[in-house]
This record gives structure tokens, C-alpha cells and sequence, in this order.
């Protein structure tokens, strides 16, 4: 839990980024083939947060540019502040990630040689009470990434039928008490409209068997997790931000994604397992350059973090990393 004056401390201090090294190691290649093909290398942080990532980048490549996208405001503000002393080579965009190849369009950017994905809710949106992300504490029921836009986590709650419900969360949050959890939330909600995370917190701790709270975690913990996909609709920008975003990599460029459950990660390695394989039909005599793959993976499956990236940032404990290097042109660059 954070402390009160949270928001008073210095960035880089309130935020310790997951998997740094390893994620700087690993766009480390793509960094060097855009240096080797004399360019200035281009790195796209597609999920800026409080610029942690970003502000390691910088620092190790000192020709590179670098995409900054965030749809969190604040976070483009408080990442704007850090990596200020970076002058021109930092630049940040107010956007969704699946954006990515226009967002380097409208920069006048031909593509990028590095891409990182740091999906999920950030460490910022965590710590501000007032976004309603946490269950921990009572708060606002809202849950927007982006404040200026959509729907929120409370209109959700107190609009969506019972179906509509138990359809969210047993498939975005793998809750098997959907039904239950679902149904008691009409029920509440016509005594009176949700408008707070305690509310809904104890809603669910009321038909949740104590029993499954003991071994499964908060009992709000999975309720939580898929309302926020939902209000976000994460994992449909997920399905379109991957393909985008190999789309968008140059010769030699590497993309890195972390995600942190098994939804994301499915997406995530399905997207690059299909990119690194032949297209070429089966029985085809010769493999021509179009059915050649265009990636590499470059991760041993999925990596996850060692004992001692735990205790740098407890956060880090769910991470799921991937990496894939594009070793195909694309068609026209």
C-alpha cells in the first residue's frame, strides 16, 4: 500500500521497472542492426507508465530515439517530467498501443528497431487511490486507463445484465464463481448504485466461500482483474497491437512483450509463433521469399523472473516475457 505522500516523491523513486535489465538486453539487437544499417535507431516504449523503461533506454543507447505511448495522461506527464534531461530524443504521444505504425507515421518515422510491451496496469495506476484500480483500499469505482474517455468500472457494474456479467468475469478474470458474484450484484445494485471499490469488494466477500478466499488469493482479486479489461478492452487492443506492431519493425528489430496472466500471454505467443513460421503450402516444391518467416523468437518460451528480479519488485512475480526478432524485410520497406 502506498504511503500518503506517494505523489510527492521523485518518479524514478515511487517506480521500480519489471525485468529492466533484461528487457534493455534484449533491445539491445535491434538497437545495434539499425546501427550497423546507419541509422539512428528507434525504440517505441508502446506502454510509457511512469517511463522507467524508457528513462534505462535512453541512458544505454545515447543515439537512439525514443516513442514514448501512453492513453494514461497523468502518465505522460509524470514520464515527461523524468525523462525531460533527454531533450528531443524522448518523444511521447498521447495514444492507445495497437497505434503504433500510425503514431511513427505522424513522426515522420519509417519504422521502429525496438518495441517494448509492458502490458496490464501500471505501477502508477496502482498507487493512485483515486483510479479504483485496487481492491485493497476504497476508492472511486472507475478503473480508466484513459480518464478523458469511456465507460467506467462503476457503469459497468451497475448497467451490464447478469449474463452480460458472469460472461466477463469467468472469461476475463477465470473466476468460477461468476455466477454467484454476478447475480449478487444486481441484487445490490437496486438497493443502491455501486460507486465505490469497497462496495463491490464486499459484495463478492459475500457469496465467495471463505474456504476458496484461503487458498485462491482476495476474494475480489479476479472480479477486479476482468473489470478492468473490460472498461479498458484490453485484450481486443492486445489482439491488434502484436500484428501491428511486428508490422511496424525494421530488418533486425526486436519486440519484447511482458504480460502478467495467462490471457495476455496466449495472445502474445500466438501472434509471434505465427509470424516465425513457413506459410509455404504444404508439399510446396521451394520456399519462396514471401513464405519465409518474418521472426525469430528469441526468448526459450516463456521467461519468467528470477528470485532476485522478485525482490527488486514484487510486481514482477506474474511476469511472462517474450521476445521475437523480425529477420524477414517487410514487403515495400
Amino acid at each position: 500500500m502506498p504511503n500518503d505522500d506517494q505523489q510527492d516523491r521523485p518518479t524514478s523513486d515511487r517506480h521500480v521497472p519489471v525485468l529492466l535489465e533484461r528487457c534493455v538486453t534484449l533491445l539491445s539487437g535491434g538497437v545495434e542492426a539499425a546501427i550497423a544499417a546507419g541509422r539512428t535507431p528507434v525504440v517505441v516504449d508502446a506502454t510509457l507508465g511512469m517511463g522507467g523503461h524508457s528513462e534505462a533506454i535512453l541512458a544505454r543507447f545515447p543515439t537512439a530515439t525514443l516513442v514514448g505511448i501512453d492513453r494514461d495522461e497523468q502518465a505522460l506527464a509524470l514520464a515527461g517530467a523524468r525523462l525531460a534531461p533527454f531533450g528531443e530524443r524522448a518523444r511521447l504521444v498521447h495514444a492507445v498501443y495497437d497505434e503504433i505504425p500510425e503514431v511513427l507515421e505522424e513522426l515522420g518515422l519509417p519504422g521502429a528497431d525496438g518495441i517494448l510491451m509492458d502490458l496490464g496496469v501500471s505501477s502508477m495506476q496502482l498507487d493512485e487511490r483515486e483510479r479504483g484500480f485496487a481492491y485493497s483500499y476504497d476508492a472511486p469505482l472507475d478503473m480508466r486507463m484513459d480518464t478523458s474517455r469511456g465507460p467506467t468500472a462503476a457503469d459497468v457494474v451497475n448497467t451490464y445484465s447478469v449474463e452480460d456479467l458472469v460472461r466477463i468475469i469467468r472469461s476475463w478474470g477465470e473466476e468460477k464463481f461468476a455466477g454467484r458474484i454476478a447475480k449478487n450484484i444486481v441484487a445490490e445494485r437496486q438497493k443502491q448504485p455501486f460507486t465505490t471499490t469497497g462496495q463491490l469488494v464486499e459484495a463478492i466477500r459475500a457469496v465467495v466461500p471463505a474456504a476458496a478466499a484461503r487458498t485462491g488469493g482476495h476474494p475480489a482479486k479476479r472480479t477486479f482483474q476482468a473489470l478492468r479489461i473490460e472498461v479498458n478492452e484490453e485484450l481486443d487492443v492486445l489482439e491488434r497491437a502484436v500484428p501491428a506492431a511486428i508490422g511496424a519493425l525494421t530488418l533486425g528489430g526486436r519486440i519484447v512483450v511482458m504480460s502478467y496472466h495467462s490471457l495476455e500471454d496466449r495472445i502474445v505467443k500466438a501472434a509471434l509463433q505465427s509470424r516465425s513460421r513457413s506459410t509455404a503450402p504444404p508439399g510446396f516444391p521451394v520456399e519462396l521469399e514471401e513464405h519465409r518467416p518474418e521472426l525469430k523468437i528469441i526468448t526459450k518460451g516463456t521467461e519468467v523472473p528470477t528470485e532476485a528480479e522478485i525482490a527488486e519488485n514484487p510486481r514482477a512475480a506474474s511476469a511472462r516475457l517474450r521476445a521475437a526478432e523480425r529477420i524477414r524485410a517487410r514487403s515495400g520497406a
